[in-house]
């Protein structure tokens, strides 16, 4: 394994918070650097390879750490809500679906060149299931697409918001911002080019290229240039992304079969009851908020008919759960 001695000695003897507390600090140290522009693909495969050693640990003897999920971990929309009462005046709240640790390099280059301010950054824990309705629903929100056009009402966590849910281009979305001091704008990218570059052939290399062009754009920067006029702004996303290409193909010819009942080509579904005799586990059944469900555990995958997607969410991995929380304003105010 690459890790720190640190990190090793609080996995293997920490308790369930500190344990989780240092998973996310090492995830966060991983992904957090500069990536140069000649070498982002392998160097986020590299970081991805890095990452990789916890989730072995966390598939293997800690696999009873996912109970204890959240405990050293503060959950995305609890952080939210918290920070949008705490605050005074403007505010805004930028969602961008699928964000993940990943895309972190280029955001924290992004807001020191422009000269923001960071009042805070860490990662933030995704709802189980890791997915999106879940997160709405942490929020208060029936589903993503009751902010669209300030729909959400009054019976959230965020209230006095106008909201907007949107899949347009970065300038189209930066248009939208009117005058209201308080402001939540959920943007449905990464997420649906995660899904469209899933089929084989195409993944992680595709989308690392996609996410450069992106976070370095003038559309997008002059959208967060418009959310902080006047406003606080936390930057975040509702669940990450596992680059489930990257992953091992199981061997076992009765745990493929399992995970094809139980899972079909996904990361996560709802508990069938099913037995799974395995120990290490393969999957795991966890209660949450949002119900009980059976989770693929950490970096697994296993033919199916067209292929396994190569990038998915939904199961036990530190890239599907972990999320940046970026709390920014213009320098100087």
């Amino acid at each position: 394994m690459t890790l720190s001695l640190d990190v090793l000695r609080t996995l293997q003897e920490g308790e369930p918070e500190a344990t989780w507390t240092a998973i996310a600090g090492h995830a966060w140290s991983t992904f957090s650097d500069p990536v140069a522009p000649d070498g982002a693909v392998r160097e986020i495969v590299k970081r991805e390879n890095s990452v990789a050693d916890i989730d072995l640990f966390l598939a293997t003897a800690g696999w009873d750490l996912w109970a204890g999920y959240g405990g050293g971990v503060r959950h995305t929309s609890d952080a939210l809500a918290e920070w949008w009462a705490e605050r005074e005046g403007g505010r805004a709240i930028l969602i961008l679906d699928g964000l993940s640790l990943r895309e972190l390099p280029w955001l924290l280059v992004g807001l020191k060149e422009r000269g923001y301010t960071l009042h805070d950054q860490r990662a933030t824990g995704a709802e189980l299931p890791p997915d999106t309705t879940p997160f709405a629903s942490a929020l208060g929100f029936p589903s993503r697409s009751a902010l669209y056009n300030n729909g959400a009402g009054d019976g959230h966590r965020l209230p006095g918001a106008r909201t907007e849910c949107l899949k347009v281009a970065w300038e189209d979305a930066a248009a939208q911002v009117t005058a209201d001091p308080r402001w939540v704008i959920w943007h449905e990218w990464p997420d649906i080019r995660v899904h469209e570059l899933a089929e084989h052939g195409k993944g992680l290399t595709d989308l690392v290229g996609e996410v450069r062009q992106v976070l370095t754009s003038a559309g997008f920067w002059k959208l967060i240039e418009r959310l902080t006029q006047g406003r606080r702004l936390v930057i975040t996303g509702d669940h990450g992304y596992a680059a489930s290409g990257l992953f091992p193909d199981m061997a076992d010819g009765a745990q493929v079969q399992h995970m094809k009942d139980r899972f079909k080509a996904g990361r996560s579904a709802p508990d069938d009851g099913s037995f799974s005799p395995w120990v290490p586990p393969v999957d795991l059944v966890l209660d949450s908020n949002h119900g009980r469900h059976r989770y693929v555990l950490g970096r697994r995958k296993w033919k199916v008919a067209g292929g396994h997607p190569t990038l998915s969410h939904g199961g036990l991995s530190v890239l599907e759960v972990l999320v940046p929380f970026l709390d920014v304003s213009r320098a100087g105010s």
